[in-house]
């Protein structure tokens, strides 16, 4: 019997046991591929866009904001879940490689410090004003937009929740 817990657990990193996996992979001539967000709600919207993200690559990472990150950027009322519920889930996915909790209100230290070979963030953002986008190109990666699917965001299912 497989254990589950064990293989969620390997998959969420501290950044400095992410930086040694992400050496390694790179060794190997992994391509890593690397996103961010808040992954509060998980909705088809999430999965359809991490999905695509994935297929970029070798090993997905996730850089996922913390708790403390979301509340001054969504405010008071978010995060809905707490950041290791949020982590395990993420991990859940087969197509996720490693997930990182960060603590700033952007990832470009971890951008930095892993420096993927693919940067991936939402079409709703220009490649230039991608947080790490330059720093990624200047290290002979790519910078690439996943267009989302309409009609799904996190704020919208609360709204929708609140509602009724």
């Amino acid at each position: 019997m497989r254990d589950i817990e064990k293989t969620l657990s390997s998959k969420i990193n501290e950044l400095s046991t992410l930086k040694t996996k992400v050496a390694i992979w790179k060794s190997e001539d992994k391509k890593v591929v690397f996103t961010n967000g808040v992954f509060d709600l998980i909705h088809i919207g999430h999965i359809t866009y991490l999905s695509k993200a994935a297929e970029l690559g070798d090993k997905l990472i996730i850089g996922l904001n913390s708790d403390a990150s979301v509340k001054r950027i969504k405010g008071e009322s978010r995060p809905v879940n707490g950041q290791d519920s949020r982590a395990a889930l993420l991990a859940s996915f087969f197509f996720v490689d490693a997930v990182v909790v960060f603590e700033e209100d952007t990832p470009l230290n971890l951008i930095t410090t892993l420096m993927p070979d693919v940067l991936i963030k939402g079409a709703d953002y220009s490649i230039e004003n991608i947080v790490g986008a330059k720093e990624v190109i200047a290290n002979g990666g790519e910078v690439k937009t996943i267009t989302f699917v309409e009609g799904y965001s996190s704020t919208s299912i609360i709204k929708k929740i609140q509602q009724k």
